[in-house]
């Protein structure tokens, strides 16, 4: 068995902090965020071309010199078996590995950190833990958000917690709300929606904060939060 990989880019200067990366998108996803900007590895993730982990594997061996990491991201890749024996693969050819995760699978990340496998873990923090459902339109086991924050913040392991906010679902009380949750965390990064494909087509011209509403939000997590950044 192998991971479904559905996309692959070959270089990002801005998805692993301070390295140079290589991305690969894994299909399916637990979550119906409406703002996701990946709703064909939601939907119909049938619908595109596999990539098989060997061409993956065979183009990081030639890209050495040039990158050091490779970022996996999806959908929510916590959801297959497989990862960890892909990771193993990324990792013996000498790369970095960061982890893009929606924190529903506590003991998938919990078995990574254990062994090793990831270098750095971004976690997305949907809302407030009492909106979550309501956000991302999906049954969510709260307990399991929260094991896996504690998980992530107790690995010894690189790590940020980051949030997409928009108006229509999204507002300072909700920030003050995370902040006073997530308290003494190292790094997050508050990114502004953009409009563009989205999974509720209703969602595709939807308004956004202003940089100045974003920077007022990083004023209020700066209470809470070592680091803090602002992704428009």
């Amino acid at each position: 068995m192998t991971v479904p990989i559905k996309g692959v880019q070959k270089l990002s200067a801005i998805d692993y902090p301070g390295k140079t990366c290589a991305i690969v998108f894994l299909a399916d996803c637990n979550f119906r965020c409406p703002y996701c900007h990946n709703p064909d590895l939601i939907k119909k993730p049938g619908s595109l071309p596999d990539i098989s982990e060997e061409e993956v594997l065979d183009f990081l061996k030639t890209r050495k010199k040039w990158l050091d990491g490779l970022c996996i991201t999806g959908g929510e890749p916590s959801l297959h078996k497989d990862l960890p024996d892909f990771i193993g693969r990324v990792k013996k050819e000498g790369f970095l590995v960061k982890l893009d995760t929606n924190g529903s699978n506590p003991g998938m990340i919990e078995q990574l950190v254990k062994d090793g496998l990831v270098d750095y873990i971004s976690m997305d923090i949907k809302a407030p833990l009492d909106r979550y459902e309501e956000v991302t339109r999906a049954k969510v086991r709260k307990e399991d958000i929260q094991r896996s924050v504690d998980i992530i913040m107790n690995s010894g392991v690189e790590y940020e917690f980051r949030t997409t906010v928009l108006p229509r679902l999204f507002g300072r009380g909700d920030m003050e709300k995370i902040g006073q949750w997530l308290k003494g965390a190292e790094g997050f990064f508050i990114q502004g929606f953009r409009p563009g494909v989205t999974l509720d087509r209703a969602f595709r011209k939807e308004s956004t904060f202003s940089p100045e509403e974003l920077d007022e939000m990083a004023v209020i997590a700066g209470r809470y939060f070592k680091k803090v950044g602002v992704r428009s």
